[in-house]
């Protein structure tokens, strides 16, 4: 099943601890390209989320947001009252000690490490659940990514379809096309009063027929759009694939216009051109 490159997940959890809000937005993108913005004190769970995108997805620009919001007890400033107690024994002893020494003021000693309780805050709780957070954001984000691309792939069948629809258009009239160029040609000879050699005539009527003649182009249309709609049964990336197959269509196609020799020719030519460049479209947004 193709995956579309484009998709978003919103996810939250609130616990004793606060609330995490997660975000991953993807878009189209020729490799994967993941960029991460997480609350400082969660960003050591940056590792685990890049292997996690990468194990799962191939291609694609991805932006992952995760904010955390302490609850208010945790998030309002508080003291310590034991470590501070014995950080006021020891300074103690250090007066006795050396009576004429500097002591620290209120605000040097809140900067002391154990001294504010907000520091006691058990942060494995919360990078536990962020990363629980984070599997179900991928998780929703694949899902995102498969109901489009799902879609994405019948838009493009419905153009193959349409190409079949022109590649047998101009089989069916290729016999005319080509007893319609030889009767111009006899014409444009009569208008000129041009003397007809029989030799001379059937060369160029050989020319003419080699022009004219698209039946391999017409197989290689057909064998490329065979190959598209398999892909797209396909597992796994196939986007650069299509793309290629894209390429390759087009080529065909331009061929086909440039041994036009009637209009007919010419309209489907174009018509083809308008159909493969609708695929190319959708197919940039593909995995």
């Amino acid at each position: 099943m193709p995956h579309s490159m484009t998709a978003f997940s919103r996810q939250t959890v609130e616990a004793d601890w606060g609330s995490l809000q997660l975000e991953l937005r993807s878009v189209n993108q020729r490799y994967l390209e993941p960029h991460f913005r997480l609350a400082d004190s969660l960003r050591d769970l940056e590792p685990h989320f890049r292997e996690a995108l990468r194990s799962r997805l191939a291609r694609g620009k991805v932006e992952c947001f995760l904010r955390f919001d302490p609850a208010e007890a945790d998030a309002a400033p508080g003291i310590n009252a034991g470590q501070l107690d014995a950080l006021s024994q020891v300074l103690t002893q250090v007066r006795d000690r050396l009576p004429e020494a500097p002591m620290p003021n209120a605000l040097e000693l809140l900067a002391h490490p154990g001294v504010m309780a907000t520091q006691r805050m058990n942060l494995e709780a919360v990078k536990a659940a962020g990363l629980e957070l984070f599997e179900a954001a991928l998780a929703d984000l694949q899902t995102g990514r498969a109901r489009e691309g799902e879609r994405l792939a019948e838009l493009i069948r419905e153009r193959l379809a349409g190409v079949r629809e022109q590649v047998a258009m101009v089989r069916e009239h290729l016999p005319a096309i080509l007893e319609r160029q030889r009767t111009q040609l006899l014409e444009r000879l009569e208008t000129a009063k041009a003397e007809l050699d029989p030799q001379r005539l059937e060369a160029e009527m050989v020319l003419v027929a080699q022009k004219a003649d698209v039946a391999e182009e017409l197989d290689r249309l057909e064998t490329h759009v065979t190959e598209v709609e398999r892909q797209l049964k396909q597992k796994g990336p196939i986007g650069r694939r299509l793309d290629f197959l894209m390429q390759e269509l087009n080529r065909e196609a331009n061929t086909l216009s440039s041994k036009a020799i009637v209009a007919d020719t010419t309209r489907c030519a174009v018509e083809l051109k308008v159909l493969i460049e609708q695929m190319r479209e959708q197919i940039q947004n593909l995995e």
